[in-house]
C-alpha cells in the first residue's frame, strides 16, 4: 500500500536524525514518513521507565496520537525489536515491519557481551570523537547518563526477554528481518530462525552490509524497503 504512513525507529545510542536521508528517499517515492526519538535519545527527555516494553508504548502512543493506520515500520537494530514489542501491544494499527541489525539472541551472556562496550568513563577516554558525537547527538542530556542506562536495559532484556516464541508466533504483521553479512552483533542463524517462528516472516542477507547504519547504503536500503513494500 504506497500511501500507507511510515515510521523510522533508531537503535540504541541513536536519534531520529541518523534516518533524515532515507526519510527525504521515501518522501520523494510519495510515503508520508514519520521520525521519532526515543525518551533520552535526541534530547527528548528521559521518562521514568527506561526500557524495551516503556520505547514499545511510545510508538503506540506517538502512533494513536496522530490517529495513524495501517502503518509501516523500519526499525534498526533496537528500533527493530521495540518496533515488534510494539505490534504485540498494537496489532491492530501497525500492519508491516522492517527491522535491520536487531539482536534478538538475549541471554544473560550476550547481554554481559555488549554492555562491556557500554563504559561512559572508557568511551570519553578511548574514543573520544564518539563521546562527542554522543554528546552533540543527544543534548542537553547526559550522554554518559544515556550510556548507562542502555546498559542496563541490555541487562534487562538478557535476563528476560521479551519477544519470545510465544510471543513471535502471535503476530500476524508482516515482518523482514534483514541483517547485513558484515554484521558483529546480530547472529544471522539465530536471525534467520526468528523469522521462521513468524506466522509471515521473511529474512533477507544484506551484501556488504555493517551494523553500523551510518555505514549502511541508504539508496540500497530504500530499495530494500520500497521492493518490500510494494
Amino acid at each position: 500500500m504506497p500511501n500507507a504512513p511510515v515510521l523510522l525507529l533508531h537503535g540504541a545510542l541513536g536519534s531520529s536524525a541518523q534516518f533524515t536521508p532515507l526519510k527525504q528517499l521515501l518522501e520523494r517515492a510519495g510515503r508520508e514518513t514519520f521520525l521519532l526519538n526515543f525518551s533520552g535519545h535526541g534530547g527528548t527527555s528521559f521518562s521514568s521507565d527506561f526500557s524495551i516494553p516503556s520505547f514499545a508504548e511510545e510508538i503506540v502512543n506517538f502512533i494513536r496520537e496522530r490517529k495513524l493506520s495501517d502503518v509501516h515500520i523500519f526499525g534498526y537494530s533496537m528500533g527493530g525489536y521495540a518496533a515488534m514489542f510494539a505490534a504485540h501491544l498494537n496489532p491492530e494499527n501497525i500492519s508491516k515491519i522492517i527491522t535491520l541489525g536487531t539482536k534478538f539472541d538475549w541471554n544473560p551472556q550476550t547481554a554481559e557481551h555488549e554492555t562491556k562496550k557500554l563504559n561512559a568513563e572508557k568511551i570519553a577516554q578511548k574514543v573520544p570523537a564518539f563521546a562527542e558525537v554522543l554528546r552533540e547527538r543527544h543534548a542537553p542530556n547526559d550522554w554518559k547518563l544515556l550510556v548507562t542506562k542502555t546498559a542496563d536495559l541490555m541487562l534487562s532484556l538478557g535476563n528476560a526477554p521479551l519477544l519470545v516464541d510465544d510471543i513471535l508466533n502471535s503476530l500476524q504483521q508482516d515482518i523482514l528481518i534483514c541483517l547485513g553479512d558484515a554484521d558483529d552483533m546480530a547472529d544471522p542463524h539465530y536471525s534467520k530462525r526468528v523469522s521462521e517462528v513468524l506466522p509471515r516472516g521473511h529474512f533477507k542477507l544484506l551484501e556488504n552490509t555493517p551494523h553500523l547504519i551510518e555505514k549502511v547504503n541508504q539508496e540500497m536500503l530504500y530499495h530494500v524497503i520500497q521492493d518490500h513494500w510494494v
